[in-house]
Protein backbone atom coordinates (compact mmCIF):
# COMPACT_ATOMS: atom_id res chain seq x y z
CA UNK A 1 0.00 0.00 0.00
CA UNK A 2 2.86 2.63 0.39
CA UNK A 3 4.70 2.23 -2.85
CA UNK A 4 1.06 2.57 -3.53
CA UNK A 5 0.16 5.74 -2.56
CA UNK A 6 3.69 7.17 -3.12
CA UNK A 7 2.79 6.75 -6.73
CA UNK A 8 -0.54 8.11 -6.00
CA UNK A 9 1.06 11.41 -4.51
CA UNK A 10 2.72 11.79 -7.40
CA UNK A 11 -0.51 12.49 -9.67
CA UNK A 12 -2.19 14.60 -6.70
CA UNK A 13 0.74 17.07 -6.91
CA UNK A 14 0.56 16.83 -10.73
CA UNK A 15 -3.17 17.91 -10.17
CA UNK A 16 -4.67 17.98 -6.88
CA UNK A 17 -7.69 16.12 -5.11
CA UNK A 18 -7.52 12.59 -4.96
CA UNK A 19 -10.50 9.71 -4.55
CA UNK A 20 -9.62 6.44 -3.93
CA UNK A 21 -12.46 3.33 -3.62
CA UNK A 22 -11.78 -0.01 -2.77
CA UNK A 23 -14.08 -2.92 -3.20
CA UNK A 24 -13.54 -6.15 -1.99
CA UNK A 25 -15.58 -9.41 -2.04
CA UNK A 26 -14.33 -12.23 0.41
CA UNK A 27 -15.49 -16.07 -0.45
CA UNK A 28 -15.78 -18.37 2.70
CA UNK A 29 -12.31 -20.06 1.61
CA UNK A 30 -10.65 -16.62 1.87
CA UNK A 31 -10.33 -16.29 -1.96
CA UNK A 32 -11.94 -12.89 -3.46
CA UNK A 33 -12.69 -9.99 -5.61
CA UNK A 34 -11.34 -6.82 -5.82
CA UNK A 35 -12.40 -3.50 -7.59
CA UNK A 36 -9.33 -0.37 -7.34
CA UNK A 37 -10.87 2.63 -8.43
CA UNK A 38 -9.01 6.25 -8.20
CA UNK A 39 -9.36 9.22 -9.36
CA UNK A 40 -7.83 13.15 -9.75
CA UNK A 41 -8.12 16.23 -11.48
CA UNK A 42 -5.47 17.19 -13.72
CA UNK A 43 -4.65 20.48 -15.96
CA UNK A 44 -6.09 19.77 -19.77
CA UNK A 45 -3.25 22.00 -21.45
CA UNK A 46 -1.01 19.33 -20.78
CA UNK A 47 -1.13 16.02 -23.37
CA UNK A 48 -3.10 13.93 -21.92
CA UNK A 49 -0.49 10.84 -22.67
CA UNK A 50 1.51 12.52 -20.10
CA UNK A 51 -0.97 11.97 -17.31
CA UNK A 52 -1.44 8.28 -18.54
CA UNK A 53 2.21 7.95 -18.10
CA UNK A 54 2.17 8.37 -14.48
CA UNK A 55 2.63 5.54 -13.60
CA UNK A 56 -0.52 4.50 -11.49
CA UNK A 57 -2.47 5.66 -14.37
CA UNK A 58 0.18 3.27 -16.89
CA UNK A 59 -1.92 0.53 -17.33
CA UNK A 60 1.49 -1.54 -18.69
CA UNK A 61 3.08 -0.79 -15.35
CA UNK A 62 -0.08 -1.52 -13.17
CA UNK A 63 -0.78 -4.71 -14.93
CA UNK A 64 3.04 -5.76 -14.39
CA UNK A 65 2.43 -4.92 -10.75
CA UNK A 66 -0.99 -7.43 -10.50
CA UNK A 67 1.14 -10.17 -12.48
CA UNK A 68 1.12 -12.56 -9.76
CA UNK A 69 0.29 -16.54 -9.42
CA UNK A 70 -2.42 -15.58 -6.93
CA UNK A 71 -4.08 -12.71 -8.57
CA UNK A 72 -6.10 -13.12 -11.79
CA UNK A 73 -6.54 -9.40 -13.32
CA UNK A 74 -9.86 -9.34 -15.03
CA UNK A 75 -9.97 -5.58 -16.04
CA UNK A 76 -7.71 -2.85 -16.08
CA UNK A 77 -8.58 0.36 -17.63
CA UNK A 78 -7.29 4.59 -17.45
CA UNK A 79 -8.87 6.75 -18.92
CA UNK A 80 -9.63 10.97 -18.95
CA UNK A 81 -12.99 12.47 -18.79
CA UNK A 82 -12.72 15.77 -20.65
CA UNK A 83 -16.17 16.81 -18.75
CA UNK A 84 -14.86 17.26 -15.64
CA UNK A 85 -11.07 17.05 -16.26
CA UNK A 86 -10.53 13.85 -14.40
CA UNK A 87 -8.20 10.80 -15.02
CA UNK A 88 -8.98 7.58 -13.79
CA UNK A 89 -7.94 4.73 -13.24
CA UNK A 90 -10.12 0.94 -12.58
CA UNK A 91 -8.51 -2.78 -11.76
CA UNK A 92 -10.41 -5.31 -11.32
CA UNK A 93 -8.83 -8.62 -10.20
CA UNK A 94 -9.41 -12.06 -8.36
CA UNK A 95 -7.44 -13.59 -5.36
CA UNK A 96 -7.29 -17.09 -3.89
CA UNK A 97 -6.41 -15.66 -0.57
CA UNK A 98 -7.07 -12.54 1.06
CA UNK A 99 -3.26 -12.99 3.30
CA UNK A 100 -1.61 -13.85 -0.45
CA UNK A 101 -2.93 -9.42 -1.55
CA UNK A 102 0.06 -8.26 1.36
CA UNK A 103 2.85 -9.83 -1.55
CA UNK A 104 1.56 -7.10 -3.85
CA UNK A 105 3.90 -4.12 -3.72
CA UNK A 106 0.60 -2.21 -4.10
CA UNK A 107 -0.21 -3.67 -0.60
CA UNK A 108 2.92 -3.54 1.31
CA UNK A 109 2.75 -2.60 4.90
CA UNK A 110 -1.55 -2.83 4.56
CA UNK A 111 -1.19 -6.08 6.46
CA UNK A 112 -4.66 -7.24 5.27
CA UNK A 113 -5.44 -10.47 7.76
CA UNK A 114 -8.54 -13.09 8.70
CA UNK A 115 -8.20 -15.03 11.11
CA UNK A 116 -10.13 -17.47 13.54
CA UNK A 117 -10.58 -15.47 16.36
CA UNK A 118 -12.59 -17.10 19.81
CA UNK A 119 -15.99 -19.13 19.72
CA UNK A 120 -15.55 -19.93 16.41
CA UNK A 121 -15.63 -16.38 15.00
CA UNK A 122 -13.24 -14.82 12.18
CA UNK A 123 -11.32 -11.75 12.46
CA UNK A 124 -10.59 -9.11 9.98
CA UNK A 125 -8.33 -6.51 9.37
CA UNK A 126 -6.21 -3.72 7.17
CA UNK A 127 -4.09 -0.97 8.29
CA UNK A 128 -4.61 2.12 6.79
CA UNK A 129 -1.20 4.29 6.73
CA UNK A 130 -1.15 8.12 5.59
CA UNK A 131 2.15 8.83 4.50
CA UNK A 132 1.03 11.57 2.67
CA UNK A 133 1.11 13.53 5.73
CA UNK A 134 5.27 13.15 5.44
CA UNK A 135 5.60 15.63 2.37
CA UNK A 136 3.90 18.70 4.21
CA UNK A 137 0.62 19.46 2.28
CA UNK A 138 -2.86 19.79 3.42
CA UNK A 139 -4.91 16.49 2.81
CA UNK A 140 -8.21 17.28 3.62
CA UNK A 141 -10.04 17.33 0.70
CA UNK A 142 -8.81 13.80 -0.81
CA UNK A 143 -11.19 11.01 -0.27
CA UNK A 144 -11.07 7.41 0.83
CA UNK A 145 -13.31 4.83 0.69
CA UNK A 146 -13.40 0.96 1.77
CA UNK A 147 -15.87 -1.44 1.11
CA UNK A 148 -15.99 -5.27 1.98
CA UNK A 149 -18.49 -8.23 1.82
CA UNK A 150 -17.32 -10.81 4.40
CA UNK A 151 -18.81 -14.18 3.92
CA UNK A 152 -20.49 -14.36 7.51
CA UNK A 153 -22.63 -12.33 10.15
CA UNK A 154 -21.06 -9.10 10.73
CA UNK A 155 -20.87 -9.06 15.29
CA UNK A 156 -18.69 -6.01 15.76
CA UNK A 157 -16.66 -3.77 13.72
CA UNK A 158 -15.66 0.19 13.91
CA UNK A 159 -17.07 0.37 10.11
CA UNK A 160 -18.66 3.74 9.41
CA UNK A 161 -21.99 1.81 7.88
CA UNK A 162 -23.03 -2.11 8.55
CA UNK A 163 -25.97 -3.70 6.02
CA UNK A 164 -26.09 -7.70 6.28
CA UNK A 165 -22.39 -8.74 5.44
CA UNK A 166 -21.73 -5.70 3.83
CA UNK A 167 -19.15 -3.06 5.87
CA UNK A 168 -18.01 0.08 4.40
CA UNK A 169 -15.42 2.85 5.92
CA UNK A 170 -15.06 6.58 4.55
CA UNK A 171 -12.06 8.40 5.62
CA UNK A 172 -11.08 12.20 4.16
CA UNK A 173 -7.13 12.09 4.13
CA UNK A 174 -6.87 14.70 7.07
CA UNK A 175 -8.62 12.09 9.21
CA UNK A 176 -6.17 9.53 9.16
CA UNK A 177 -3.72 8.96 11.94
CA UNK A 178 -1.02 6.17 12.17
CA UNK A 179 -2.43 3.47 13.49
CA UNK A 180 -6.00 3.55 11.81
CA UNK A 181 -7.10 -0.10 11.10
CA UNK A 182 -10.21 -1.06 9.60
CA UNK A 183 -11.74 -4.13 12.16
CA UNK A 184 -14.67 -6.46 12.02
CA UNK A 185 -15.44 -9.81 13.92
CA UNK A 186 -18.09 -12.11 12.08
CA UNK A 187 -19.73 -15.60 12.54
CA UNK A 188 -18.91 -17.57 9.17
CA UNK A 189 -21.84 -18.58 6.73
CA UNK A 190 -22.06 -22.75 7.64
CA UNK A 191 -20.76 -23.99 4.23
CA UNK A 192 -22.88 -27.27 3.94
CA UNK A 193 -25.76 -26.39 5.82
CA UNK A 194 -28.62 -27.92 4.54
CA UNK A 195 -31.51 -25.64 3.60
CA UNK A 196 -34.94 -26.12 6.05
CA UNK A 197 -36.79 -26.87 2.52
CA UNK A 198 -35.13 -30.14 2.39
CA UNK A 199 -36.43 -31.63 5.73
CA UNK A 200 -39.85 -30.73 4.82
CA UNK A 201 -39.80 -31.89 1.25
CA UNK A 202 -38.12 -35.58 2.68
CA UNK A 203 -41.16 -35.39 5.19
CA UNK A 204 -43.45 -34.98 2.97
CA UNK A 205 -42.29 -37.22 0.44
CA UNK A 206 -42.05 -40.45 4.00
CA UNK A 207 -46.12 -39.32 4.74
CA UNK A 208 -46.97 -39.87 1.23
CA UNK A 209 -44.84 -43.43 1.19
CA UNK A 210 -46.24 -44.08 4.41
CA UNK A 211 -50.08 -43.35 3.29
CA UNK A 212 -49.35 -45.45 0.18
CA UNK A 213 -48.24 -48.65 2.12
CA UNK A 214 -51.02 -48.31 4.77
CA UNK A 215 -53.48 -48.63 1.76
CA UNK A 216 -51.90 -50.97 0.08
CA UNK A 217 -52.38 -53.15 3.36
Amino acid sequence: MKKLFAFILLSVLLAGCLNYEQITTVKADNSGKMFIHYWTKISLPLDSTFYKRVSIFDTVYVRKEFSKPFVSLKDLESYIDYDDSTIHAKIEFSFTNIDSLNKLSAFKGASIFIKKGPGGTKIFGQSITPFFFEFGFNPSDYTMKYVYYLPGKILSSNADDVTLNRLTWKFKMSELKPGTYLKATFKPFRLKETPPWIYWLAGIVLLIVGVFLFKKK
